[in-house]
């Protein structure tokens, strides 16, 4: 069964003054709630569980989700004592996915288009994770060898290096001396219940990505580039009058 989880759960500080009274996964565009946008994209392309991680209006968006024809397909996992980032908050709904299939992250507050048929075919058996990646432009990259494998990451302003290779953190190489390539994470990927024990000992509040430039080395974790990625923040005022005209 194709399954996803939502990241519904931050406070929304970029909404200001939407958010002071509504949680943002709620926030109109085009007359919709971004969380039916998300959850209808994803029932196109065949997903059939959903799990939303809330905090912020919590109490909001279970009602929301109650009314919905949508309901019977949603688990929540509680956040309201803490915020626990992408990591922890994935390590914390564990108990509520099928632990036979990939799962599907996905921010309430990004437009896209991607289509996720395609998307959860990249996925093969052998791969613990597939994290969807472009060539925009930014301060900071994933680096991945020619075979696309995650090598590390780095901030091309600082020259800062993370990964879990020596010869990479002392070199910015792959271990044959050839440069490794540098794509931007759009915040998608498909994730591998497999990986659910490496993340025993990591502490109940982390970023994904920490995750899996710690696990990289022993874990295969791949990127796969679309060309013709197109993403929207809504998660800022001022790309609320843009998502209103964005089409997948």
């Amino acid at each position: 069964m194709k399954q996803a989880m939502i990241l519904a759960a931050g406070m929304g500080t970029r909404l200001k003054p939407l958010t002071d009274t509504m949680p943002k996964a709620l926030v109109p565009v085009g007359g919709r709630p971004l969380l039916d946008i998300v959850v209808d994209r994803l029932r196109l392309h065949g997903y059939q569980r959903f799990v939303v991680n809330v905090h912020h209006f919590a109490q909001q968006i279970i009602d929301h989700v109650a009314a919905s024809d949508y309901a019977p397909m949603v688990s929540f996992s509680d956040e309201t004592p803490q915020l626990l980032e992408t990591g922890g908050a994935l390590k914390k709904a564990q108990h509520l996915f099928d632990l036979d299939d990939p799962i599907l992250i996905h921010n309430v507050d990004i437009l896209d288009n991607v289509d996720y048929g395609w998307f959860a075919r990249q996925h093969l058996p052998d791969e613990d994770a597939v994290l969807l990646v472009s060539r925009r432009k930014t301060k900071r990259y994933l680096l991945f060898d020619n075979a696309m494998r995650l090598m590390g990451w780095t901030n091309v302003e600082t020259g800062e290096i993370k990964s879990p290779f020596e010869y990479v953190r002392r070199t910015g190489l792959s271990q044959h001396g050839e440069p490794l390539n540098q794509f931007a994470f759009s915040g998608i990927h498909s994730f591998s219940p497999r990986l659910f024990p490496l993340m025993e000992r990591f502490p109940e509040r982390f970023p994904i990505i920490d995750f899996y430039l710690s696990v990289c080395h022993r874990s295969h974790i791949v990127g796969l580039m679309k060309d013709d990625l197109r993403l929207l923040d809504v998660g800022k005022l001022d790309t609320l009058a843009e998502a209103e005209t964005f089409t997948p």
